[in-house]
């Protein structure tokens, strides 16, 4: 399983633990899920000025947001080699932001909203109620997991 980590924002600084903290989350999760080593992920950090161009250009949504997720399984030729589940975009100005409100360190938000990104990459949604608790619950489990309160 990889999880490749693409910092390509500079408004924010990471911490230098937050990458192989991201790249466990996102393994432990893809083995618990049971998928195959030979899997990918991206993960990539943006500023707001990124995220808010891609949400305008594939959802219409002309806003910043935190998280989009891109299953890039439909784009997938049906090879063998072909193994990457999709891109994970977070704002890292917009988990700063959010991070301060909640009252928690960017590194909880960060990793809340990578598992939240590689969840709807799983096939996990929460348009309905049901839905929901079902990713939440998983959310929730993996963040205390890696030690991070609620």
């Amino acid at each position: 399983m990889a999880i490749n980590i693409h910092n390509d924002q500079d408004k924010v600084r990471i911490p230098a633990a937050l990458s192989p903290l991201l790249q466990e989350i996102g393994e432990h999760l893809l083995k618990e899920e049971g998928r195959s080593q030979e899997e990918e992920i991206s993960l990539i950090l943006v500023d707001d000025g990124q995220i808010r161009e891609l949400n305008r250009t594939y959802r219409k949504l002309d806003r910043a947001t935190d998280v989009l997720a891109f299953d890039l399984q439909d784009e997938m030729t049906g090879k063998e080699e072909d193994h990457v589940l999709g891109d994970v975009v977070i704002s890292v100005e917009r988990a700063a932001e959010q991070a301060r409100e909640y009252g928690h360190s960017l590194e909880r938000e960060i990793a809340f909203l990578a598992v939240h990104g590689i969840l709807h990459l799983l096939g996990y949604d929460h348009r309905f109620a049901t839905e929901e608790n079902e990713m939440f619950s998983r959310q929730h489990l993996m963040l205390e997991k890696f030690n991070f309160e609620q």
